[in-house]
């Protein structure tokens, strides 16, 4: 699944892809769970929102899902969450454990972007900055469904300035594709970044669906940190 080589390249670049973590099987589970989130099977109410930030009556352009696992506590023991966790000690040490999950849907012809941003923006000043998303492919993410695009070694550096336009919306600084690399993913697979490193996607023209099941880990004393101060990453967005 992966290799001393990965853990250096993730090391090094911030960022690492990992094919074919999830069998077809799993990929129709994921789908079926998906779709009844999307479609208001569950109360999502004060979790979900539109990370575009449009609020014109229209439908969600990208949909953000935060805690599925609240809502659901049997994902924990299914196979996103459970290689999830193995990738994520791998990589940042044994006292590595589940922060937050959420989903990120980009709906078909929406062509929205989500902007260049660091996701270490959001959260509050901690002393350990270990710290890594998961991003897991449901469906195919390609250059035209948004798949995700990253700056090289941008988590050895401090943090870009981030501002929010649009109240309610994302998090944004500045970045452009001519300094990153795109990744691509196959349904199934998933790319992981560190907390620091700078990514966006563009928006998703296809007829398709691009959802994605994101985890995100840190050391298990800074999440302890973040819920003994109230932060417990119920969708209120925060800037460091």
């Amino acid at each position: 699944m992966y290799s001393l080589e990965d853990k250096v390249f993730f090391e090094e670049n911030g960022y690492l892809k990992l094919d074919n973590i999830l069998t077809n099987n799993h990929l129709g589970y994921y789908k079926k769970i998906y779709n009844d989130f999307i479609n208001n099977k569950h109360n999502t109410t004060g979790l979900r929102s539109d990370l575009s930030g449009e609020k014109d009556g229209k439908k969600e352009l990208i949909t953000q899902i935060m805690l599925p696992t609240k809502i659901l506590p049997q994902l924990i023991n299914k196979p996103i969450h459970t290689f999830g966790l193995k990738i994520a000690q791998f990589l940042l040490g044994d006292d590595i454990v589940l922060d937050f999950d959420m989903l990120i849907n980009k709906a078909p012809k929406t062509n929205k972007e989500t902007p260049w941003h660091q996701d270490a923006a959001y959260w509050i000043d901690m002393p350990d900055e270990r710290a890594l998303s998961i991003w897991f492919a449901i469906d195919k993410a390609t250059l035209n469904s948004g798949c995700m695009w990253y700056k090289p070694r941008s988590h050895l550096f401090p943090l870009r300035k981030h501002s929010q336009p649009v109240k309610g919306g994302a998090l944004q600084c500045i970045g452009n594709e001519n300094e990153s690399v795109s990744v691509p993913l196959e349904a199934g697979s998933c790319v992981i970044h560190h907390g620091k490193t700078l990514h966006y996607s563009r928006g998703n023209s296809t007829k398709n669906n691009r959802r994605a099941f994101i985890l995100n880990y840190r050391p298990k004393e800074m999440v302890e940190l973040e819920r003994k101060k109230g932060y417990d990453h119920t969708g209120k967005r925060k800037k460091k």
